[in-house]
């Protein structure tokens, strides 16, 4: 990647890079690179930057122990920027906020994270990955398995431990991407259906 990065377009050789929460999808916060950061990122994997009003290399975290746990790296179609996908360990913000520009980090873009999850794993070996078991099995067992979760929610909600009632819910909404996947369909298809009821 290094060698397709165009370093000249800004001053000093530094290259934007936004930083994105690879589960969540939240944009947390903009930073520069050179060459010397980005190599530094890939091998350390955490994300480090140049910063301008320090003068040298800087690993985000290396005080707070925040730090952005390094994914993966995409550059733009003019070669001079960077989208840096990573996992924070903590605040992002050096105000204590989940981002630098005041958004909440939720997770709620967590499930399409899992459903690529899900994607990678079917296909491994089924006596080392429980979602390639399933898949082993056929479409009729992954059916099977998202009734016996629905059924074991269904008991648990008339109960009082709200603990066991989100693990069967977790389970069960596992189960539904699973099986959303045997189908060949993804959560966006459902979620494009509820769309066009809602505006109706």
């Amino acid at each position: 990647m290094l060698d397709k990065i165009d370093f000249s377009k800004y001053a000093d050789g530094l290259v934007p890079a936004i930083v994105q929460d690879i589960e969540s999808g939240r944009v947390l916060m903009l930073g520069f690179m050179n060459a010397t950061a980005i190599e530094t990122t890939l091998s350390t994997k955490k994300v480090t930057f140049f910063s301008r009003s320090k003068n040298r290399l800087w690993t985000k975290g290396e005080e707070s122990g925040h730090f952005l746990n390094y994914k993966d790296m995409l550059l733009d179609c003019d070669a001079d920027s960077l989208l840096v996908k990573a996992v924070p360990v903590g605040p992002t913000c050096h105000t204590g906020s989940d981002t630098c520009f005041g958004e909440e980090n939720n997770s709620a873009h967590f499930l399409t994270y899992l459903e690529t999850v899900i994607a990678s794993r079917k296909n491994d070996s089924p006596d080392s990955s429980y979602v390639a078991s399933l898949f082993s099995k056929g479409i009729n067992k992954i059916a099977q398995k998202v009734g016996e979760e629905a059924v074991e929610l269904v008991i648990e909600s008339k109960d009082d431990n709200d603990l066991l009632f989100l693990n069967e819910a977790s389970d069960l909404l596992f189960h539904y991407l699973i099986l959303l996947q045997a189908k060949g369909y993804s959560l966006q298809d459902v979620i494009e259906i509820l769309k066009n009821r809602h505006k109706k």
